[in-house]
């Protein structure tokens, strides 16, 4: 179960008479991915469920994104804004969030730049089932973890030979390998970039 910190019954239902407005928003990524309407129920339901349900005004009834598809909406965080009549939902997309395909209900909107290394990390987890011959990100889980830890040192070192001795694009280049054979480190040991930033913050803190 999810967890608020703010007590659902007294936001603001009154205001939209019994509905208020649900942006969804890549937990990961930033991105904005739809925007759906709530009542009390459909937020109680989401926060019990962990899976984002909102009330279909079309349908009369609650609705719980992917029902149908399987694209479920894994629910982390929801929020309710300083007027208590808006919620932003913060969730993890388990497909295509659009009946469409498109992974948002925008169609494929950019996302926010550094949202992009989100995109990076989940391309590489699906990697790990790739025909190697196919995939150079698959031949790397191929070949274990210490192969995998040292092209991370090759591309540290370079990244850092370029920083003293090359130009600003050198270095843009060996920083980008040094990133991607970091995300496929971090996969390959069950790891990812949210666990990375959580031990920033938590340093951060102190």
């Amino acid at each position: 179960m999810i967890t608020a910190d703010f007590d659902p019954a007294a936001l603001d239902w009154n205001k939209g008479a019994g509905l208020l407005p649900a942006i969804v928003q890549d937990a990961n990524s930033g991105q904005v991915l739809m925007l759906g309407y709530m009542n009390l129920e459909a937020l109680q339901h989401s926060l019990a469920s962990g899976r984002v349900t909102f009330y279909s005004r079309s349908k009369q009834r609650l609705w719980t994104k992917g029902e149908s598809s399987g694209h479920w909406l894994k629910l982390v965080q929801v929020q309710a804004d300083c007027d208590s009549d808006t919620l932003l939902v913060l969730a993890q997309p388990q497909g295509p969030v659009c009946h469409s395909g498109t992974q948002t209900c925008f169609g494929d909107a950019i996302a926010p730049t550094l949202g992009f290394l989100a995109q990076l990390e989940q391309l590489v987890q699906a990697r790990k089932g790739a025909d190697p011959e196919s995939s150079y990100t698959a031949k790397l889980y191929q070949k274990g973890t210490r192969r995998i830890a040292q092209k991370v040192g090759e591309e540290g070192l370079e990244t850092a030979l370029a920083a003293v001795a090359e130009g600003r694009e050198e270095l843009l280049g060996e920083a980008a390998d040094l990133l991607y054979h970091l995300l496929v480190l971090l996969s390959d040991r069950g790891a990812d970039l949210n666990a990375v930033v959580e031990v920033l913050q938590a340093r951060h803190g102190k």
